[in-house]
């Protein structure tokens, strides 16, 4: 594909929470990108995209679109198990590729996806948007900066109280990447992979915690990865039964001490409710939702306030896919699809772990999940 000039034209496939909450504010808040064209196979009276969104063009089909010369960029938000069909259909038109998380069902199937945009010279990002959040962002600084020394226990949570199934919608069916493991899940591994990289074992508790679940939904999971050589354990949690006022989202702790973290990054909440980043306040939280620092000092810890750092917010996402297309090549995509793969890679050994009942070796046992 050659070089192309800014604005790029983007097409989204799909139009759900995800199109509408996740990618088209921030499309629209980049300069580099032209919210071009939507692909919607069933507009309604009431969820139309060319009515909310005047003079884009609106597609039946993803086939037709794709045959769309004058699409640079394709945006994928549809259910995962389509994902790797709609990447290759538009990578087999030279198409560059922004596809929501989690990448596929499974990492063979990212791994032929990455073969193709490497064989074509395309650009291929998966949206892991969670490592803009801002108190992962801190968190990140605090133990690049070894605030907190050696690390030896490193929680991460996604907890909500939703013992009732829910009605309706793809995520109440039992898919091939579907369940609250690579749904939450994918975000919190890919959160500690990128700070920790890939563990040496998994443990995983993939499974049910609603008492009435006709689908057969895995709604929950606790996954731990080990790391032998620094002692790291790695909790990662994604339930559905926490009855809390407010549900823990970090605990993480040191040789030097801690930080205990709740609530999540207000990012999301704030799309919901129409706010874009750049708006004033976007990304901040308030400060009685600051992190708990402790530090050991004269041999006793204290603890004080750790407010978040300046938000960068999920709008980096865009800028950085921007500046790759306007390097080609030069500038890396926000999200390289090597690391999304490898989480994909740890949620087949999670689900096996949890199935056979035992610790997998990442490396020894990757075969068997093939």
């Amino acid at each position: 594909m050659g070089p192309i000039k800014p604005p790029y034209n983007v097409a989204i496939i799909g139009y759900g929470m995800s199109a509408k909450v996740f990618h088209i504010p921030l499309i629209q808040v980049t300069p580099a990108f032209n919210l071009y064209a939507i692909v919607q196979r069933n507009p309604t009276p009431d969820n139309d995209a060319s009515k909310d969104h005047p003079g884009i063009k609106l597609y039946r089909s993803s086939e037709e679109m794709v045959d769309d010369e004058t699409v640079d960029v394709v945006v994928i938000t549809t259910i995962p198990t389509s994902h790797f069909e709609l990447c290759n259909l538009a990578m087999e038109r030279y198409k560059y590729v922004i596809v929501e998380k989690p990448f596929t069902p499974t990492s063979k199937e990212a791994d032929e996806l990455i073969n193709i945009a490497v064989n074509r010279d395309l650009f291929l990002s998966v949206y892991q948007n969670r490592r803009w959040d801002t108190d992962f962002l801190t968190l990140s600084k605090l133990v690049k900066e070894g605030t907190l020394g050696r690390v030896v226990e490193f929680e991460t949570h996604f907890d909500r109280h939703r013992p009732e199934a829910p009605t309706g919608g793809w995520k109440t069916k039992s898919l091939p990447g579907g369940g609250g493991v690579y749904d939450l899940g994918t975000h919190l591994i890919d959160q500690v992979v990128v700070l920790f990289g890939l563990p040496d074992r998994i443990t995983g508790f993939v499974g049910s915690q609603r008492e009435h679940n006709p689908e057969g939904v895995e709604d929950s999971c606790t996954v731990l990865l080990h790391y032998d050589s620094t002692g790291l354990l790695a909790t990662v949690k994604a339930g559905v039964v926490s009855p809390e006022v407010n549900q823990l989202r970090f605990w993480v702790r040191g040789e030097k001490g801690s930080y205990k973290k709740f609530h999540l990054d207000p990012q999301e909440d704030q799309l919901k409710a129409g706010e874009k980043p750049g708006d004033a306040g976007f990304g901040l939280e308030p400060d009685d939702r600051a992190g708990t620092l402790t530090i050991i000092k004269d041999g006793q810890p204290k603890s004080e306030p750790c407010p978040n750092i300046e938000p960068v917010t999920y709008s980096t996402f865009y800028d950085q896919f921007a500046k790759a297309i306007e390097g080609q090549g030069e500038i890396p995509v926000p999200v390289e699809a090597e690391g999304p793969k490898n989480v994909i890679r740890l949620i087949e050994l999670a689900r096996l772990s949890s199935k056979e009942g035992r610790t997998l070796k990442v490396k020894e046992h990757y075969a068997e999940v093939d």
